[in-house]
């Protein structure tokens, strides 16, 4: 047995929080022989990536706590569920990148589809100079706009709002409108006026830079958590990894071999800890780990922005023109047809993503609002049978400009933050999540 091996076996890393930081970190160090401990205070892993049961007339319906879309650069989860056995094409429905914008104001669509029997860049390129909704001048805008971020390599010297960074470099007020706001609330779930212009350029360069397929959107076929927490925690006890929900854990405290983990009832003693919770539960949990007062007077400051899926089931018969329609010009974001995606024949889902006026309607006044902006952009959509709204409101810390983002590493020798706040490239995301477990992963592993 060599000296690496030795080491591994003396390793108990202990995981607190079953999100997709916490699972995929969880899967990094378990496939190297590492010794884990996964605690999950609710009743199911994945966090907000996961399924959730509703009922109607005596029958269960299985939806999303919210609909997601993956894109085509998240490369870091896509190898993740590959290695623990998940089909992309069972799991997702792959769409090159497509964005058709519907007005709720009876003016002038907005539809971009990008030439994808060219070679990458100039599919794209085809694309915006071809898109319709827009004066010529305005695609010629957003051309030589592109064209721009990427001779500075998407980076900026210092951050702004994305609004006023827009504006600045020529984009009209119309392509602001149908374009980058749509893609501005769907990847950091901010409002424009105050997203940070850099983390939303990081994302629009790793969907555009590299690879033709990169822009690709990825919607789920099946619920999330059959595509995300189920197969990562069958993979993980094939790993003989330790897996607990309904698990809380209480207090964290260093101790002479690394430190002691403590629930309600019991205390277990762990060589690496990974905190992978959301940053607003960070501070319970540090109570007695003073070195870290200065990251969660950071993360107290974090603003959170909701996240409403409205679901509404409509006669079986009932079906979109695209299983995935944006919308502008009203409360309503981005409309799913989830019978060409999953199935459910009849059911819409409808996003409304970060802060806004609809957050001071009753649940019942806000599925009737969207009911009839859907009927007033899609006439042959009859009255639904039933709704349901799953309000998220602190589904994403508001992704601000210059926000302040802490490490993976802590001044605690072996205790390392995990979640998407520690990813300070991109927003509050599924790789982001990903992409934080992984660091804690190696830093452990190295």
């Amino acid at each position: 047995m060599n000296k690496k091996t030795v080491q591994k076996n003396k390793m108990h890393v202990a995981i607190i929080g079953g999100g997709m930081a916490g699972l995929s970190a969880a899967a990094a160090l378990a496939e190297e022989g590492i010794q884990i401990s996964l605690f999950e205070a609710g009743p199911h892993f994945g966090g907000r990536a996961r399924s959730v049961a509703i009922e109607f007339n005596s029958q269960t319906f299985q939806v999303d706590n919210g609909q997601h879309i993956l894109l085509g650069a998240y490369e870091e989860t896509l190898k993740l569920l590959a290695k623990v056995g998940v089909d992309e094409k069972t799991a997702f429905l792959r769409l090159p990148l497509a964005l058709n914008m519907l007005s709720a104001r009876n003016k002038q669509n907005f539809k971009l589809n990008c030439a994808n029997f060219l070679p990458h860049p100039f599919n794209q390129l085809l694309g915006f100079l071809f898109c319709q909704g827009l004066s010529f001048s305005e695609r010629i805008s957003a051309i030589l706009f592109m064209a721009r971020l990427k001779k500075i390599s998407y980076r900026l010297s210092s951050d702004e709002p994305l609004k006023n960074f827009l504006l600045k470099n020529g984009q009209s007020h119309l392509i602001i409108n149908v374009l980058w706001e749509p893609l501005c609330l769907a990847a950091l779930n901010t409002p424009i006026e105050l997203a940070s212009s850099k983390v939303f350029l990081n994302v629009l360069r790793d969907a555009f830079s590299y690879h033709k397929t990169d822009s690709d959107f990825l919607l789920p076929k099946l619920d999330l958590s059959q595509i995300l927490s189920t197969p990562i925690a069958r993979y993980l006890q094939t790993k003989d990894a330790h897996l607990y929900t309904n698990k809380r854990i209480r207090n964290i405290q260093p101790s002479q071999n690394g430190f002691q983990v403590s629930t309600r009832l019991e205390t277990l003693e762990f060589s690496h800890v990974i905190i992978a919770t959301a940053a607003r539960k960070l501070k319970e949990l540090t109570a007695d780990l003073p070195k870290l007062d200065f990251v969660t007077s950071q993360t107290e400051q974090y603003d959170d922005q909701p996240i409403y899926t409205i679901y509404l089931q409509y006669p079986n018969t009932t079906v979109l023109a695209q299983p995935m329609l944006g919308l502008v010009g009203s409360t309503s974001q981005w409309v799913f047809d989830r019978g060409q995606l999953c199935g459910q024949h009849g059911l819409m889902a409808v996003v409304i993503s970060a802060q806004g006026k609809h957050q001071k309607l009753s649940q019942d006044m806000l599925a009737l609002k969207v009911a009839q902006e859907l009927h007033h952009v899609f006439p042959h959509l009859q009255k639904p049978l039933w709704h349901k709204v799953i309000a998220e409101k602190r589904a994403t810390f508001s992704c601000s400009v210059n926000l302040p983002r802490p490490a993976n590493l802590t001044p605690y020798p072996n205790l390392f933050l995990a979640g998407d706040y520690t990813y300070a490239d991109y927003p509050a995301t599924i790789e982001g999540s990903v992409r934080s477990g992984l660091a804690c992963a190696n830093l452990i592993l190295k």
